[in-house]
């Protein structure tokens, strides 16, 4: 049974952030990544999604921000949800008070760095936490650099209004029936293990696979591995589909 799989980037990604994965998967259905141009929330981003990928039920899968996309995603339309793969991710709002705005005032000082000195320079100030320390200077870095660059100030503006205004998916969590599998790089320090076990013990049906030696970015820093427990969950929701039809 072929199925269609929805592949969410996150921030400034594009296609290359799930390159292997598409390799790997697209022997069990069609593969789909949207491209979120100026679209400025996450429930945009959500709706633009849903109305690409059609009436049929689908596999979601999200990294970063993607995730939050997939979370919004399943929250508009859980019945057409075969399955959600969330990966280094978060779920709740942006804090209040010193956190939330010291996160907005990170954001904002790349935002305004980006058309002064171009998207690489940006990227290269903000990329040393995606990446495990090891790969600092390494050809994922530098294809972590490449994908920032291909992007421009009005698509980076867009998307940091999206996750500084991002919705609340806490209360969500007790509510996903789907097979759900949780991926994260181990030292990952932007979206923490810690947090996908918080994930992980309140969704009914999930996994968690943490990703060894890999930061933020498992997709592309270890392929491989991310690329087996995405093939595990697709196929555990292509069982599951034939049980439940």
């Amino acid at each position: 049974m072929a199925i269609q799989i929805a592949l969410l980037p996150g921030l400034l990604c594009d296609g290359a952030v799930w390159s292997e994965q598409v390799s790997a998967l697209s022997a069990l259905g069609k593969c789909f990544i949207p491209d979120y141009a100026v679209l400025d929330s996450i429930g945009a981003m959500a709706d633009h999604v849903l109305a690409a990928v059609g009436s049929e039920r689908v596999l979601v899968a999200g990294h970063s921000m993607g995730g939050r996309v997939a979370f919004e995603v399943c929250r508009r339309a859980p019945e057409r949800i075969a399955g959600l793969a969330l990966l280094d991710t978060g779920y709740q709002v942006r804090p209040a008070a010193d956190a939330g705005e010291c996160e907005r005032a990170q954001r904002l000082a790349l935002l305004e760095l980006a058309p002064k000195k171009g998207m690489r320079a940006m990227g290269e100030q903000w990329s040393p936490g995606m990446v495990h320390s090891d790969r600092l200077d390494s050809d994922v870095c530098h294809a972590i650099l490449d994908m920032m660059e291909r992007s421009t100030p009005e698509k980076f503006a867009a998307q940091i209004n999206a996750l500084l205004n991002r919705p609340d998916a806490t209360a969500l969590l007790d509510e996903i029936r789907c097979p759900t599998m949780l991926v994260c790089g181990r030292e990952d320090r932007w979206s923490p293990l810690a947090r996908h076990e918080e994930m992980q013990a309140r969704i009914p049906a999930s996994r968690l696979r943490a990703i060894e030696h890999s930061g933020h970015m498992s997709t592309m820093e270890r392929p491989a591995d991310v690329s087996a427990a995405l093939l595990e969950w697709a196929k555990w929701s292509m069982e599951q589909e034939t049980v439940d039809g």
